[in-house]
């Protein structure tokens, strides 16, 4: 059974210094954002591919894409005021084909993160479909508490994409709705709200987040 992904476009560019959506900026020969939806695009067991976008750039972010999708085609639908709000939307508007049945696994992604790549997206889905829930993880190395403490070697990083089973990621947005929780990823809602276990499905440092200027040059530089 095929998968679905939702790519999260409707943030800012205020850190990364660009005046528009910093997904929308160059990273090499496509915008930043079209190396995600490319990727996704091409697995062959993903049935739609939804980017999330901010009210009102419905048709730059359209325009943007074009030229990089090939055959391929994606669908648009607003987001809210928060990363909680998009998701639920994506949710919302991909809720018929999961109801029918035509879509097991949903995978949410940041789409200022370009370069995870087709194989992390492909092992993320498929480690969903057989424990509930996958995350990809790095781990963090060099780190401090703020009072100078070694922290624990074992402790990593949550990167994007998130895959889940679809019918109880609705399930668990639909309580989260109800109860007015909003968490800061799929994650942290799929925790509260399910009783299935993650997946840490081991990824590395390339699969960066657009945030800062210096993020463009590097990934540009891994690219």
């Amino acid at each position: 059974m095929p998968a679905a992904v939702v790519i999260l476009a409707a943030g800012t560019g205020s850190r990364v210094g660009a005046g528009s959506n910093k997904v929308l900026l160059p990273l090499g020969d496509r915008p930043v954002l079209a190396w995600s939806v490319r990727d996704a695009s091409a697995l062959d067991d993903v049935r739609r591919v939804l980017v999330v976008v901010r009210p009102g750039e419905r048709d730059e972010v359209a325009a943007a894409l074009a030229p990089y999708l090939g055959d391929g085609e994606i669908g648009l639908v607003e987001g809210g005021e928060t990363r909680h709000a998009s998701e639920w939307a994506a949710l919302r508007a991909l809720g018929p084909e999961i109801e029918a049945g035509d879509v097991d696994v949903v995978a949410i992604h940041d789409g200022a993160r370009p370069l995870a790549g087709r194989e992390l997206f492909a092992a993320t889905i498929a480690a969903a479909r057989e424990s509930g829930g996958a995350i990809p993880v790095v781990p963090l190395l060099g780190l401090l508490a703020r009072d100078g403490r070694d922290l624990p070697p074992e402790l990593d990083g949550v990167q994007t994409p998130q895959a889940f089973r679809a019918v109880d990621l609705v399930a668990a947005y639909t309580a989260a709705a109800a109860e007015g929780f909003e968490g800061t990823d799929t994650a942290a809602c799929w925790a509260r709200y399910s009783d299935l276990p993650v997946a840490a499905v081991p990824s590395t440092p390339g699969n960066l987040k657009i945030t800062f200027p210096e993020d463009l040059d590097l990934a540009l530089r891994l690219a």
